[in-house]
């Protein structure tokens, strides 16, 4: 362990003086700005607070936000694995499955600090409305039994407010964006390896576009199916979209047929055991003049 924990910390060497890292961190506060700000829109409006949770939950609650949450760990995520003249040398000394293990650890770290940026950037956002208090508020309520939330396209739902609390809503968020950053980066960091950077970055773009693909509404343009058939293109694409699995909403409440929030996981960990397993097979061929660039 203290092998995998000193190349975790050398993966951090610069990690927050890294002009990439900074930016990607400066737009997601402008991303949480504008997506807690409709939310707030209601709550000045009819002067009613809002769960301390709730501007989280409502930021990452649609896969449109995540599609652009991905787009946002891609840059994280773009120098995977970490490369340099050191790197062979480090490979000498330590079992391969230690350094991809390491690399794991890494993604998992610097997802976990994203999510608790973002948690405490949309809490300082909208602080002036908020409440601790482990229940929902009226404002959720509002958004839910209301059309304003789907006229705004503020992902409050009245099965989520039935079926579980604000606190544990969001332990469930962090944890579906913790396994879906993981496949995407394993993603990328296997075609880097095995082809190149610009193959990792196409892989990265390609795995979220499929996802945008596959939504309910774009599915059901793209077949051209009526309005009725909609339940239908749910329950598709909720099972075969990574993107879908990793919102929150397109999981089963007892009676929508979709995967429930274990079955979801269990299914990255397939595709991120199946992405580990090929990346160790590549690293053990891997050619050591491609760290230095020779």
């Amino acid at each position: 362990m203290k092998q995998i924990f000193a190349m975790l910390r050398w993966s951090f060497l610069g990690f927050f003086k890294n002009p990439r890292v900074i930016t990607a961190f400066l737009f997601s506060f402008i991303l949480c700005f504008f997506l807690s700000d409709r939310a707030m829109m209601v709550a000045d409006y009819y002067d009613s607070p809002m769960q301390a949770f709730e501007p989280f939950i409502w930021t990452f609650g649609d896969a449109t936000s995540i599609l652009l949450c991905s787009l946002l760990l891609i840059l994280l995520f773009l120098d995977l694995p970490k490369l340099s003249p050191f790197t062979p040398y480090m490979l000498l000394r330590v079992k391969k499955w230690k350094w991809l293990f390491a690399q794991f650890f890494y993604i998992f770290c610097v997802t976990v600090l994203y999510m608790g940026y973002v948690f405490l950037v949309t809490g300082l956002l909208c602080m002036k409305k908020t409440y601790v208090g482990n229940i929902w508020s009226k404002t959720a309520a509002l958004l839910a039994y209301s059309c304003m939330g789907k006229q705004l396209s503020v992902p409050s739902t009245v099965k989520v407010m039935e079926s579980t609390s604000p606190a544990e809503c969001s332990m469930q968020i962090i944890l579906l964006l913790v396994c879906y950053a993981l496949t995407l980066s394993f993603l990328m960091l296997f075609f880097q390896m095995k082809i190149g950077k610009k193959a990792a970055v196409a892989a990265g773009l390609s795995y979220s576009l499929a996802g945008f693909l596959l939504e309910p509404e774009v599915l059901a343009d793209l077949l051209r199916k009526e309005e009725y058939q909609m339940y239908q293109m749910r329950r598709i694409t909720g099972w075969i979209s990574p993107l879908n699995h990793a919102t929150y909403g397109m999981h089963d409440f007892g009676y929508d047929m979709l995967p429930a929030i274990g079955q979801s996981c269990l299914i990255f960990f397939g595709i991120l055991l199946v992405l580990s397993m090929l990346s160790f097979r590549t690293l053990k061929k891997y050619n050591f003049s491609s760290f230095t660039g020779d």
